[in-house]
């Protein structure tokens, strides 16, 4: 179940913690598809204010739910630090040029960024060497205008990579 490696793409990770269903996550993806190889993994239902939290005591599933063009869509039943974590160890061949957490609906500010599962997402990045950035839009309605983000992505992600 391994995503191939190629060295000629830069291969993007993309999670969260509204849940693979959240606008946020596929809008992301969408922005940035054209920067290189996008591998979203995102938990099956909201993990909002989960941290840095593992699943413990129960098995983890990773289940393909859709691909097209350059984006393979995955569902995990863990928390955000968990989809970093199964990618690396079960998905990838090699590290992530990137990883992005979000866009989350809601503000990750000030002492939010301690608790929220999108900023969790983003450090366990850091932590294992990959370059993170967490992305965030105040705004919790589900479908929220994504747009105005779309040039601070894509430029945040152009800096990094």
């Amino acid at each position: 179940m391994k995503v191939p490696a190629t060295e000629k793409r830069p291969l993007i990770l993309v999670t969260n913690d509204d849940g693979i269903e959240a606008k946020g996550v596929h809008e992301l993806a969408k922005m940035i598809e054209d920067l290189g190889d996008i591998v979203v993994v995102a938990p099956d239902s909201p993990r909002s204010g989960q941290s840095s939290a593992l699943s413990v005591g129960i098995p983890l599933r990773l289940n393909l739910i859709e691909h097209y063009r350059n984006i393979s869509f995955y569902r995990t039943n863990g928390t955000p630090v968990d989809c970093v974590k199964l990618s690396m160890n079960q998905l990838f061949d090699r590290r992530p040029d990137l990883l992005l957490s979000g866009i989350n609906h809601g503000s990750n500010s000030g002492v939010s960024i301690v608790y929220s599962g999108t900023m969790g997402a983003a450090l366990e990045g850091c932590i294992i060497g990959i370059p993170s950035i967490g992305f965030s839009l105040t705004s919790h309605e589900p479908d929220a205008d994504f747009s105005p983000c779309r040039e601070i992505v894509r430029e945040s992600c152009k800096k990094v990579l």
